[in-house]
């Protein structure tokens, strides 16, 4: 028994051997080295073809691109809007007599209006006619490049500026809030000269603590002269119109929910299913002590 039983293993042990390589028939693997040549050939050729086909595919979508202008634009008809000083969430909450609660705010707004100084802006930027469009279109294939911009002083931001007042009102009680209109490639936010502005108000809930408010510009006016945007590659002096906001006597000690929306005679107001369309929520906490 023992004896048929390792004939039966050494006949199995010959028989992988011999699949693996047959000296008589030399074949490895059970083909011939010309079976093997033929099917490596077929690969070689099939993921050539694809990576070609690939390739092709990339060269004919890298066409139909433009280096200034996105070929599609998914973004919202309406633009969101953010503000500036950056809080935590959306949340500026500081204490008037404690500098090292609105310290940072106050820094970041420094930093954030730096490029707005009227001297950088008259050595870059032009000097527009208002409350018209900045329209500079390309001729035929001729790249009108890059664009010019629009000059937004910082000095327009008056008591906002951080130039009147180094802290922007932090220490008064009376704090000055930033706000952006998000950038979109040839948006007319407004036609007949009448330019987009923005509105401030708290929730229904807050309304009485609140107290009035000042825009800067007047009338919180994202004038028509900065538009439209070409891009970050065609325009790069771009300068973003900005409006601030200036509490005057808001409810101390206590949250106070506001809404800044934008106000155009062409955008869509913002939708409640889109809560981000053409506004902007924040809340505004100030501490007495």
């Amino acid at each position: 028994m023992s004896g048929s039983k390792q004939e039966e293993d050494r006949k199995g042990s010959n028989q992988w051997r011999e699949f693996f390589w047959n000296p008589r028939t030399h074949e490895l693997l059970g083909r011939t080295a010309t079976s093997w040549g033929l099917i490596l050939l077929f690969y070689l050729f099939f993921y050539l073809f694809l990576a070609g086909m690939f390739a092709l595919t990339m060269y004919i979508m890298l066409l139909t691109l433009d280096d200034y202008k996105p070929t599609w634009q998914d973004r919202l008809e309406t633009p969101g809007m953010m503000i500036r000083p950056k809080g935590d969430q959306l949340e500026i909450s500081f204490s008037v007599s404690d500098t090292e609660s609105w310290d940072g705010f106050v820094s970041n707004l420094n930093n954030f209006l730096s490029p707005y100084n009227d001297s950088f802006q008259v050595q870059t930027n032009d000097n527009c006619p208002p409350d018209q469009y900045f329209i500079q279109e390309d001729s035929g294939e001729v790249r009108n490049n890059p664009k010019r911009s629009c000059q937004f002083n910082r000095t327009t931001l008056e008591d906002c500026s951080g130039l009147l007042d180094r802290f922007y009102g932090y220490s008064r009680g009376q704090p000055c809030i930033l706000i952006k209109l998000n950038r979109v490639i040839g948006m007319l936010p407004g036609k007949d000269r009448q330019s987009p502005y923005v509105t401030c108000g708290a929730k229904r809930e807050d309304s009485d603590k609140i107290g009035p408010v000042v825009y800067f510009p007047p009338n919180g006016t994202f004038n028509l002269m900065y538009y439209p945007y070409y891009g970050k590659k065609a325009q790069v002096n771009y300068t973003q119109p900005l409006v601030a906001v200036k509490f005057l006597n808001a409810s101390l000690n206590t949250d106070i929910n506001i809404e800044c929306k934008i106000n155009s005679n062409t955008l869509e107001a913002g939708s409640e299913r889109d809560k981000f369309a053409g506004r902007v929520s924040f809340k505004l906490r100030i501490n007495e002590k």
